[in-house]
């Protein structure tokens, strides 16, 4: 019983998120004259734009209906105007609800096949990484542990994407676009957290950055689950200066959620340029064959 208000409660706590922050006049409202005292949508604006009742609306908001048939989930992501993505999550989120989800599985492991391995060697000198579904930086070639400057400073349990962009020092200065940077960040991670809401390792990652930043939390409140979808990143970085490279992440078959990621850039231009340059200075030397004695 626990387990499932636990889950009507996300579902809820999304669709309030979502109408809070959805305007009138988005949706083709007036409205009336005089201050409101509700952002965005009120409940009852909301459930006449649906088409269900008021009581049933807020039930479902509050946690306490969490059995809610496709046809009023398809209803509602069509009044709030939810893209793909987010109508996708709606659904998500009124599955597991309806399932009275089990108690979540033990976080995944954090072995990366050797294979995988070779692989990240074998795209140098593009920068390359792998990482856990919660973003523990888990394996990487020189370049793409190089890339992202300071984080090598931490030890390698600590390593983690969104961990180093809202609190690792560095992170405002290397990317110039930090903000839209955040934004797709916790976006994902508040995706995943939404259906693995006991999840430990995002639960104890979400933790920290609610506690730690500012930012994280006001960005965590707002429960987007979409973000800005980055084809190049850009980097201003203190090795090698501003350089633009293309990205692509990719899941990887046959693993607990883990995901590699590979930056490129086009042969001959100065981006390429700096590419090389950031993997042979991040590339350990090599040790010097001791001389004989005579």
């Amino acid at each position: 019983m626990a387990s499932e208000q636990h889950t009507g409660e996300e579902l809820g706590r999304f669709l309030r998120a979502r109408r809070t922050g959805t305007s009138p006049r988005s949706v083709g409202l007036t409205p009336g004259p005089g201050v409101r005292r509700t952002p965005g949508l009120r409940r009852e604006e909301l459930a006449t734009l649906a088409g269900v009742s008021i009581d049933y609306y807020t039930r479902l908001e509050r946690g306490k209906e969490t059995r809610p048939s496709p046809a009023v989930i398809d209803a509602l992501a069509r009044a709030l105007t939810l893209d793909e993505a987010e109508h996708q999550h709606l659904r998500d989120l009124a599955v597991r609800a309806a399932r009275y989800a089990p108690r979540s599985a033990p976080a995944p492991g954090r072995t990366v096949r050797p294979e995988l391995r070779l692989l990240l060697e074998a795209v140098r000198p593009n920068p390359a990484y792998v990482v856990s579904r919660s973003m523990d930086l888990l394996a990487h070639n020189p370049g793409g542990l190089a890339l992202y400057a300071g984080i090598a400073d931490w030890p390698a349990g600590r390593r983690n994407l969104a961990r180093y962009l809202f609190l690792h020092p560095a992170a405002r200065g290397i990317f110039p676009d930090w903000d839209n940077q955040i934004r797709g960040c916790v976006a994902r991670l508040r995706a995943l957290a939404g259906t693995a809401p006991d999840a430990p390792d995002l639960t104890h990652l979400v933790g920290e950055l609610l506690l730690k930043s500012p930012d994280f939390a006001g960005l965590w409140e707002r429960y987007e689950v979409t973000g800005r979808r980055h084809t190049t990143k850009t980097f201003q970085h203190p090795q090698v200066g501003r350089i633009t490279l293309a990205f692509q992440g990719m899941d990887l078959e046959g693993t607990p959620g883990q995901r590699m990621g590979v930056y490129t850039a086009e042969p001959g231009t100065p981006d390429h340029d700096a590419m090389l340059l950031l993997d042979m200075a991040a590339t350990p030397a090599e040790p010097k064959p001791s001389t004989p004695r005579g």
